[in-house]
Order: C-alpha cells, then sequence, then structure tokens
C-alpha cells in the first residue's frame, strides 16, 4: 500500500494541528448553539470523528451518503444522495462535514438539498479543497488545506475503497489509477 503512494503531502501531525485549530474556530463560532455536524459518507469518517472531538461544545453528529465518483478518479457529474436525511433540519445549526472539496459538483447538491429543509444556518467544512478542479462555484466556510491537483488518498480518502486507513494524505502514483 504505502508503494502506490508518491509522495505524502500532509502528514499526521500537520493534520492533527489543523483540526484542532478549525474544532476551535467552530467552538468560538457556535458558542450557545448546538450544531448538528452533517458528514458525508463514506470519505469523511476520519475527519468527522476528529473534528468532532476538537469542538468544545455541545454538537450532534448525523451522516448522509452521497456520490458522484463511484469507483472512478473523476466525478460522473452525477449526484446520488444515498440517505435521505431522516433527522429534523428546519431551523437547525447545520455544518457539513466532507474531506474535499473538488470539482463542487457533489457538495453544491447537498447544500441545495439540506437549504430545502430551511435550517437555521448552512456552512460547509472540508479537510481538503482542491480548487484547480472547480467546475462549480462553491466553498468552504471552514477550510484545513488547499490541496494541489492530485489524486489523493488517506485519512478517510479513497481510491476504489482502499487506502483509507492511511493516517496521512498522500498522492496516488498515477499507474494505479490510470
Amino acid at each position: 500500500m504505502i508503494d502506490d503512494i508518491k509522495e505524502i503531502l500532509f502528514t499526521e501531525e500537520m493534520i492533527e494541528r489543523r483540526v484542532a485549530e478549525m474544532g476551535a474556530q467552530i467552538s468560538e463560532d457556535y458558542a450557545g448553539k448546538v450544531p448538528m455536524l452533517v458528514g458525508v459518507l463514506k470519505g469523511c469518517y476520519v475527519f468527522m470523528a476528529d473534528i468532532s472531538r476538537s469542538i468544545s461544545i455541545n454538537c450532534e453528529i448525523r451522516f448522509v451518503s452521497v456520490s458522484s465518483y463511484g469507483f472512478s478518479s473523476v466525478t460522473s457529474g452525477k449526484v446520488k444522495i444515498d440517505k435521505n436525511l431522516d433527522f429534523e433540519i428546519k431551523g437547525r445549526d447545520i455544518i457539513i462535514i466532507e474531506d474535499i472539496l473538488d470539482s463542487g459538483v457533489t457538495l453544491t447538491a447537498l447544500r441545495k438539498f439540506i437549504s430545502e429543509g430551511g435550517p437555521a444556518s448552512l456552512k460547509i467544512c472540508t479537510l481538503l479543497d482542491k480548487p484547480s478542479r472547480r467546475e462549480v462555484q462553491i466553498n468552504s466556510d471552514y477550510l484545513g488545506f488547499e490541496c494541489p491537483d492530485e489524486f489523493v488518498v488517506g485519512y478517510g480518502l479513497d481510491y476504489a475503497e482502499r487506502y483509507r486507513n492511511l493516517p496521512y494524505i498522500g498522492s496516488l502514483k498515477p499507474e494505479i489509477y490510470s
């Protein structure tokens, strides 16, 4: 598995430090409130666990399954929300937790879907942002790192359901996904 990594872009220590900073900012911004963190499965699971532990105020944790990649290395452009929200969002402060903002297609569709439920507020928190790949205009309110235009894996991010368990984020060798 390690032999498939071209370069480590974000070490375990870098990620830990930045996630703690993001959690502190969210705690400050939502002081006196109980935000609902809505994690986008499957890639967010490691980030969701760490960011939620870095938030020092009460929060609720929920998940939604959304996809536009399948087993490809690029978005299909068609977003599938696999799990309808089985929780009330009307009047709630919602923070979507996502591993990576790439084309923006998935997050735009999810933001629209959640907005239709009438939340009090809606923000986006992503660990990585790859602005060079953006197809639609959308930005994170809370951002970990800007990412180069590389196919990245680790810390929950995958290729064909593999590499999620790496403790760092690295670029995958092109011959692996070509």
